[in-house]
């Protein structure tokens, strides 16, 4: 299984992106997917979490201002962010989880800066 995210760059603070993460691969079936992110110095957190049948799950530091969600057919999931500010700056990176382990993709950067 391969994953590729993409969507990542600079942005202004009070900015938005959309990250998506798209896999590949020996798929058969994902549970949750979801996105990490690990800013410079910092372990890397959990940001968003989303089950097949489309629950969710945030961080409290994105709550109100990133969306996630997934297309299944597509094997899919995206990250919606609004509202950024230099605190959202990291490498951000997807996961999915398919039976029985967690695949990881490359990450992209984020960097919100004036």
């Amino acid at each position: 299984v391969q994953l590729q995210a993409s969507g990542g760059g600079l942005v202004q603070p009070g900015g938005s992106l959309r990250l998506s993460c798209a896999a590949s691969g020996s798929i058969f079936s994902i549970n949750d997917m979801g996105w990490h992110r690990q800013a410079p110095g910092n372990q890397r957190m959990l940001v968003a979490t989303i089950t097949r049948s489309g629950s969710t799950n945030y961080a409290d530091s994105v709550k109100g201002r990133f969306t996630i969600s997934r297309d299944n057919a597509k094997n899919t999931v995206y990250l919606q962010m609004n509202s950024l500010n230099p605190e959202d700056t990291a490498v951000y990176y997807c996961y999915l989880d398919q039976r029985p382990r967690r695949y990881w993709g490359q990450g992209t950067l984020v960097t919100v800066s004036s």
